[in-house]
């Protein structure tokens, strides 16, 4: 209770009296001075919000409103475009693809594009130049070099924001911690030391024995994205798939340890090996958050590897469908493998279309997609002789 004692007009008594008849207490205010009670306003109200806070954190949740939540979210900057349309400022991004189809080459790429401030041409970047950390875990330096040079001369200059890190063999891993926990630890002292939000991961299989595994790969994407969320970080991590059937469409389950590393990361991209001419690819969007997907199998990026002096790198050349780019099956194959199934069938009636597989797979690591074909000649062939 707070009490204004004026005597018949007179001079304020201010002699301290903090509790009344009641046994509340009483502050003495003057009337030509509020600061007291605007001290204790502001107490008050910054009480309340601890109190608030307080109750927003629930265990493992920070439980809001809608409105709240979205007055937190206008304090934060809007996201910006980093590669195009496939990668936002803020986002754990994947990029993933078959061996030798140039992942590492358009990683690089892109990390000379943020750290010059200069856009890919027909990949908009909407941040300015800024530092980039490139953990390059596939070439040595001397194959980066030969990769930004011409036979070994005429170097590319590179902008002093493009920071590359190797591993250092001569390393010593602490006995308290496995090395995956080391590199964890390692690339984020890397983070405080340069002071970069940008990280590109070549590539992901590093940082864990075994992503492939679910029980590997959700530790991983919550290392990755605590590390986003502890220093404001946009990462993009270079990933494989296993070896696919080239006629089929790229779809999220391409990309090794797919469900894990889908869920979790924030957007994700593929690039595709076009049957057209062994120096085109197309890039797909396989996963989008801040967007609608825009780069689908019907509007695909469709880009050629070149080095036109001491730089190798991607260059757009136009949109078009995924379907032109993927290997087309002739009747005549068709029309063999169904030949073959039968003579399997006509020699051993009792043998199934999973031994047929193993017994006419042509690639082992394309075995899951090729058995599917063989379930459908058979369950026909069955179908057709009833």
């Amino acid at each position: 209770m707070i009490e204004n004692h004026n005597n018949n007009g007179n001079t304020p008594n201010t002699t301290p009296n903090t509790t009344s008849n009641t046994g509340q207490l009483n502050f003495p205010i003057s009337r030509n001075n509020n600061n007291l009670l605007t001290e204790i306003m502001s107490a008050s109200e910054a009480f309340h919000n601890l109190c608030d806070s307080s109750k927003e954190n629930i265990g493992l949740f920070t439980v809001k409103s809608a409105t709240k939540w979205i007055d937190q979210a206008k304090t934060r900057p809007i996201p910006r475009l980093l590669f195009g349309k496939l990668w936002y400022q803020g986002e754990v991004c994947i990029l993933f693809a078959d061996t030798n189809l140039g992942k590492s080459i358009l990683g690089v790429q892109i990390g000379n594009s943020i750290s010059t401030g200069s856009e890919i041409p027909g990949f908009p970047l909407e941040t300015p130049k800024q530092r980039v950390l490139y953990f390059d875990f596939e070439l040595s330096d001397k194959q980066f070099e030969a990769r930004y040079s011409e036979k070994y001369k005429n170097h590319y200059q590179w902008d002093e924001n493009l920071i590359r890190v190797e591993i250092n063999p001569d390393a010593v891993i602490p006995e308290s911690q496995c090395y995956e926990d080391f590199l964890i630890h390692s690339i984020e002292l890397s983070i405080i030391e340069t002071g970069a939000k940008i990280l590109i991961i070549d590539n992901i299989t590093y940082l864990k024995n075994d992503n492939e595994k679910a029980k590997d790969a959700l530790p991983l994407m919550k290392q990755l994205k605590a590390l986003k969320s502890k220093y404001g970080l946009s990462i993009l991590a270079l990933a494989h798939t296993p070896k696919r059937d080239l006629s089929k469409p790229i779809t999220r389950n391409d990309l090794s340890g797919s469900k894990m590393l889908m869920n979790f990361c924030d957007s994700s991209f593929s690039i595709g090996e076009s049957s057209t001419d062994s120096n085109l690819r197309y890039l797909k969007q396989i996963k989008a958050r801040n967007t609608e997907i825009v780069f689908d199998s019907g509007n695909v990026l469709v880009c050629e590897i070149n080095k036109p002096s001491n730089f190798l790198q991607f260059e757009f050349l136009n949109f078009g469908t995924e379907g032109e780019h993927l290997r087309q099956v002739s009747g005549n194959e068709k029309t063999d493998l169904e030949n073959k199934v039968k003579e399997l069938l006509q020699q051993n009636p009792n043998i199934t279309a999973y031994a047929i597989a193993q017994s006419l797979c042509p690639d082992a690591n394309n075995f899951k997609s090729f058995n599917t074909i063989i379930c459908r000649i058979v369950k026909k062939i069955k179908q057709g002789n009833n």
